[in-house]
């Protein structure tokens, strides 16, 4: 079997985290076994979808790596589902309802209480000819149901394991609007049919929709795909992410500087039995991901923690692959710059502030009670700066003016770089130069 996934969002916003991990779950999946993974483009909401948004989701998704196979639009198959709705018509699965919104709401207080479940009592079953002619003389359109069985429903999830939905204790769902708009339930499964999805991968709040959505499949046709439920991604606190999802967004992170691979290497094993650290590549996510080390428990997402792979991706990362990035920052230096200082930033906008220490003028940093230390330093200071400079020199430095430890290495670090801590001082003092070094180690701007 080839195995068939797709990913649905909504062009009506950009990617957030929420929805990338659920992309990313697809696409890790399929390509772990050589299979398909389908984009599509859920834009029956016609007033609320933009182009705009679709092209923003394509750019966020080809930034992250997650390329497709193929790509659809549900506005360009609008013909298919009224097909599918004309079909549960004529099986009696599909009936129209008339009721307003607020007799919906009359309806579930008065069950409620009663003690009752708030489940639609599906009046509209029992409706005359007359009645239904006196509800359209008002103008009233009607919103179409589908009749559930009224049996549990059951299924093998491949993260929850066994499932079951009593449909009796739903609604019947409405698959069509009053003004003939489709809701997300009918349009989804027509295309899971059409396009043969094997595996549907989504948030396990989806696990009720999914007994409705079976029997749905079920009276369409004789595909059913397997459904994997992933639990919900929460803040590190465990509160919802929804406050927070305009600054977790991909165009966002992107513009704070974060690395696509960071991102995936943390959403792809938050909640899960792997270690959480950063992937070498993309290649490496895939080999590694399984269903089985997917947890129960809610995938907690923290922007500390994923500073902290992104610094570590950028801690290996070669020359060649940042040199464009760092060009469109304007900063200089070249291989030997970036390999002493990639240890010491967490983003690559980071590196500009290392540019500065070493190639713009600026006055060393100077304590009072080291600044005749510092001068001493300057004076003893070679003119040709080898690898072996800075041991020698701080070793004369140590014997002449008795200092050690951090009382040796603290004052001649911050003279230099104006900073408390840094890359290693022999590769940057080689770069920094004789002459710029001394200039800093006299508290001048150099």
């Amino acid at each position: 079997m080839t195995v068939i996934c797709r990913f649905a969002p909504s062009p009506t916003g950009r990617l957030h985290v929420g929805n990338v991990r659920t992309a990313l779950m697809n696409w890790l999946f399929v390509r772990e076994r050589g299979g398909k993974f389908i984009l599509r483009i859920d834009d029956t909401d016609l007033e609320r979808s933009t182009n705009e948004y679709e092209e923003g989701i394509k750019e966020d998704l080809g930034w992250l790596g997650l390329n497709w196979d193929h790509t659809f639009n549900q506005s360009h198959k609008f013909p298919a589902y009224e097909e599918a709705a004309k079909k549960l018509r004529e099986a009696g699965r599909l009936y129209p309802c008339y009721e307003t919104g607020e007799e919906l709401d009359r309806q579930r207080k008065l069950q409620r209480v009663q003690g009752k479940p708030p489940v639609y009592n599906r009046a509209a079953l029992e409706l005359t000819d007359e009645q239904i002619k006196a509800y359209e003389s008002e103008g009233r359109k009607p919103h179409w149901r589908f009749k559930l069985s009224g049996k549990t429903v059951k299924w093998n999830d491949m993260v929850r394991g066994e499932q079951s939905v009593d449909t009796s204790s739903l609604s019947d769902p409405v698959l069509i609007r009053g003004d003939g708009s489709f809701l997300y339930t009918l349009p989804s499964v027509v295309d899971d049919i059409d396009e043969k999805i094997t595996h549907v991968i989504r948030g396990e709040d989806h696990v009720t929709n999914s007994g409705a959505q079976i029997e749905v499949f079920q009276a369409l046709s004789d595909h059913l795909p397997i459904f994997a439920h992933t639990p919900l991604l929460v803040w590190k606190d465990g509160s919802p992410l929804s406050k927070r999802l305009g600054s977790l967004s991909m165009e966002e992170l992107k513009e704070q500087g974060f690395e696509p691979l960071a991102i995936c290497s943390l959403l792809a094993k938050i909640g899960t039995s792997d270690a959480i650290e950063v992937r070498s590549s993309m290649e490496a996510l895939k080999d590694e991901f399984s269903f089985d080390k997917i947890g129960r428990a809610p995938a907690r997402f923290s922007d500390d923690e994923l500073l902290l792979l992104n610094g570590r991706l950028l801690h290996e990362m070669p020359y060649d692959d940042v040199k464009d990035h760092l060009e469109s920052l304007n900063v200089g230096g070249g291989k030997d710059f970036w390999n002493l200082i990639r240890a010491n930033i967490s983003k690559v906008a980071d590196a500009a502030g290392w540019s500065t220490v070493l190639y713009s003028p600026m006055p060393g940093r100077i304590e009072d009670e080291d600044r005749a230390f510092c001068i001493a330093a300057a004076n003893c200071l070679p003119e040709n700066i080898s690898d072996e400079t800075w041991g020698e020199w701080t070793a004369t430095l140590k014997a002449e003016q008795g200092r050690k430890g951090k009382g040796l290495f603290m004052p001649l670090r911050r003279a230099l770089t104006g900073r408390d801590r840094g890359p290693e001082m022999g590769q940057l003092l080689k770069l920094l130069g004789a002459d710029k070094a001394k200039a800093r180690l006299k508290g001048e701007t150099a």
